[in-house]
């Protein structure tokens, strides 16, 4: 094998973490064997906007409520039941947005991530079916419209182990994990082998002013990851 074929042949990704675990279980490098599968968007609820002090609670069609209502669902009927399937509601608009009117719409963003696909179309069927009730009891109209939708990555095999392999080397403290978050190696496993290695940020913050890494981590991860070239170029052809 020629040195620095590695490039345009396998793709080891150096990146933060940028989610809390490393950081909470005092460890210094996350050997990356997956990435999540991920899945937006975009929920719209029409029920009828009238008087907050005039229409009795039983004739009323409230869209946030019933934004409320699916809110909560997410929470307590998927990620409670299954703890690896993570929801969340990043955006919300209530329109006409008025503190004396109940709201005639809600329009809100759903981001749905596991690293199992079978749990994630689960999780996404779940969805559907708690919207045809949710019309039914509200008496509103439901739409949902797919903002991005990626299949969970699985990271190449050989590649993992070797960004493992590298972590004992340099006698650091690992574990093997999923990536929460898309990365540009998500990409590149679908043409080439891919693995990630990741290092803690403090208190799992990422583009924000408030991002930080030691310097040390830093070195480590880096360390790591020619580390791992090195062992695969030492490999036979």
């Amino acid at each position: 094998m020629v040195p620095g074929s590695i490039v345009p042949h396998e793709y080891p990704e150096l990146h933060i973490e940028q989610g809390p675990v490393l950081e909470a279980e005092g460890l210094q490098i996350g050997v990356v064997e997956s990435l999540q599968g991920i899945s937006w968007q975009e929920i719209t609820i029409t029920g009828t906007a009238n008087h907050a002090g005039t229409t009795p609670t039983r004739l009323r069609h409230d869209a946030g409520y019933a934004a409320a209502k699916l809110i909560a669902f997410l929470r307590e009927g998927i990620s409670q039941e299954n703890g690896a399937t993570l929801t969340t509601v990043g955006t919300i608009a209530l329109e006409p947005n008025a503190i004396n009117v109940i709201p005639g719409s809600a329009t809100f963003t759903i981001d749905m991530r596991d690293p199992d696909e079978v749990r994630l179309q689960w999780a996404e069927g779940q969805i559907r079916r708690y919207l045809e009730e949710l019309s039914e009891q509200e008496g509103v109209t439901v739409s949902a419209r797919q903002l991005a939708r990626f299949q969970p990555v699985v990271f190449d095999k050989t590649l993992v182990s070797c960004v493992e392999e590298a972590a004992k080397v340099a006698e650091t403290a690992y574990r093997r994990m999923p990536s929460g978050a898309g990365h540009d190696a998500q990409m590149i496993a679908r043409i080439a082998p891919a693995a990630m290695i990741f290092v803690p940020g403090k208190n799992g913050i990422s583009h924000n002013p408030a991002e930080y890494t030691e310097d040390d981590d830093l070195i480590r991860g880096a360390q790591v990851l020619l580390d791992t070239v090195m062992l695969r170029l030492a490999e036979p052809v």
